[in-house]
């Protein structure tokens, strides 16, 4: 398996797309004027207590007030309060005007706040330090057992064992010398003491550590031994990574190629068609068969067809192979929209119970690839499978699209047909209410070309009912759904 990553970068967004065998399996997006907020630490000051949500709400100096939830609040501050180690309601632990130093953990989505913890978490390359959090936690990816006991008593030599603080050993610390785990453990202290310092003397809301641009963030925490190359089109930035990786990321440098070519490179790769086909509801399988993705705020269904798959067999082979194509496909759709929070899969119904544990295998082996934390449910009789997918960031489709202003998110409008029969009612509606000589109404191209051909015996009708002349004038910028009808007195 051949994986590598394409970073483009121009002064307004940066952009990073993670290739595997040169399939698009993941886009990365950060914008300069809206960088994502994900890992900033924050002093931060309460502005209410809600003890029905057992939340607060905390002003971080963002476009919002951010939200922080009880079980988000470190253990720490509640022994420091003299509670017991169970949760405390929320109104024991904070108060209003409370000055508190918080992290993001979850990004502003849609009209929600970003979500905040206080317990601080700051990554490195092969350690996560945990402030105030005592204990040593080694990556569950990380299999082999006598590896994980020798990262597991480093840690603990590492910590020290009346240690305030603690530590999560990643994935990438395998085989590792514990010198070069060591000088980074030192590193992170420092770090500590200098956010500490700034609290100390900053007043809220103010912000006390930024987490590293994306081009920078994808080589700390994605960069691996799996990872084949990583080519950058800019030479300023792939001279100021490759410096970067000298200091914190020995060896990863030979990996850095500059991409100098005319061409675009997201265009050589094929990436620029593959995020416009990421925007669209329908996904074309390889076999004829195709997927519908709808996102909704509560949820994303994905629903299963086998469309023009035939199949060579039985009816049932060919549900098999539709719904087993269809799982691979959704995990890289999940990926590549970034898609979050709770998904239900619509797989055609399968008769054979073992058609259905191989289909749910397949599932569970794909999203073993993927970075973010996901649940996998059984299926069901109806033939649905329940997924939760980690969310702390926007989904491509929020990143890159709005609503629309015609349909106001909608996704459908009303038809020509209808809206005619609407201005017919209120015609009818402001004759019986006003004095006037005669209507004008008007109305969009399309409204107006059904209300003088087809419907033209209606108006007639209308005309002759109410004794006033019905006039149309087409508006160039009205939407589809847009009219007025304008009583004229002369």
């Amino acid at each position: 398996m051949t994986q590598e990553l394409l970073i483009n970068i121009t002064p307004q967004e940066t952009r990073v797309a993670i290739l595997d065998n040169g399939s698009l399996q993941e886009i990365h997006l950060e914008r300069a004027r809206t960088r994502g907020l994900v890992g900033n630490i924050y002093l931060g000051k309460v502005s209410r207590v809600l003890p029905g949500m057992q939340a607060a709400f905390v002003d971080a100096g963002l476009q919002r007030t951010a939200f922080l939830h009880a079980s988000d609040i470190s253990a720490g501050e509640a022994v420091a309060r003299g509670e017991p180690l169970e949760q405390p309601p929320i109104q024991r632990l904070v108060r209003e005007q409370q000055t508190l130093m918080v992290q993001v953990l979850k990004d502003p989505l849609g009209s929600k706040g970003a979500r905040l913890t206080t317990q601080i978490a700051i990554p490195s390359r092969y350690l996560v330090f945990l402030a105030n959090n005592p204990g040593v936690g080694v990556s569950a990816r990380i299999d082999d057992a006598a590896e994980r006991e020798r990262l597991r008593e480093i840690g603990a030599r590492l910590t020290g064992d009346a240690a305030c603080h603690g530590c999560i050993i990643r994935t990438a610390s395998e085989d590792i010398p514990e010198a070069v785990l060591a000088r980074e453990w030192g590193f992170l202290n420092r770090l500590w003491d200098a956010i500490g310092e700034r609290a100390d003397t900053a007043m809220a809301p103010a912000l006390l550590h930024e987490d590293l641009p994306l081009m920078l963030r994808v080589l700390r925490d994605i960069v691996d031994d799996s990872i084949e190359r990583v080519r950058i089109d800019s030479r300023e930035w792939y001279d100021r990574m490759v410096e970067f990786c000298r200091h914190f990321l020995p060896g990863t440098e030979a990996k850095l190629e500059h991409y100098p070519g005319e061409r675009p490179i997201f265009d050589l790769y094929g990436v620029e068609d593959e995020i416009q086909r990421a925007l669209q509801r329908r996904v074309n399988l390889k076999s004829g068969g195709y997927l519908v993705i709808d996102q909704t705020e509560a949820l994303t269904v994905i629903d299963v067809n086998t469309g023009g798959y035939v199949g060579h067999r039985t009816l049932e082979e060919t549900i098999f192979k539709t719904n087993l194509e269809a799982a691979q496909a959704i995990v890289r759709q999940l990926r590549l929209r970034n898609i979050g929070g709770i998904i239900i899969v619509d797989f055609i119904d399968m008769a054979d119970a073992t058609h259905r544990q191989q289909v749910l295998r397949a599932l569970e082996k794909y999203l073993q690839r993927d970075h973010a934390r996901t649940q996998l449910g059984d299926i069901s009789s109806l033939g649905l499978v329940e997924i939760t997918r980690k969310r702390t960031r926007d989904s491509l489709q929020h990143l890159l699209c709005e609503s629309c202003p015609v349909c106001n998110g909608r996704g459908y409008l009303k038809s020509a047909e209808t809206v005619v029969h609407e201005i017919a009612r209120e015609i009818l509606r402001e004759s019986r209410q006003f004095e006037m000589t005669r209507f004008r109404v008007l109305a969009g191209h399309e409204v107006v070309d059904r209300a003088l051909e087809e419907e033209s015996d209606t108006f007639a009708e209308l005309e002759a009912f109410i004794g006033k002349p019905i006039e149309f004038q087409v508006e160039p910028l009205y939407s589809p759904e847009q009219f007025d009808v304008v009583l004229m007195s002369e």
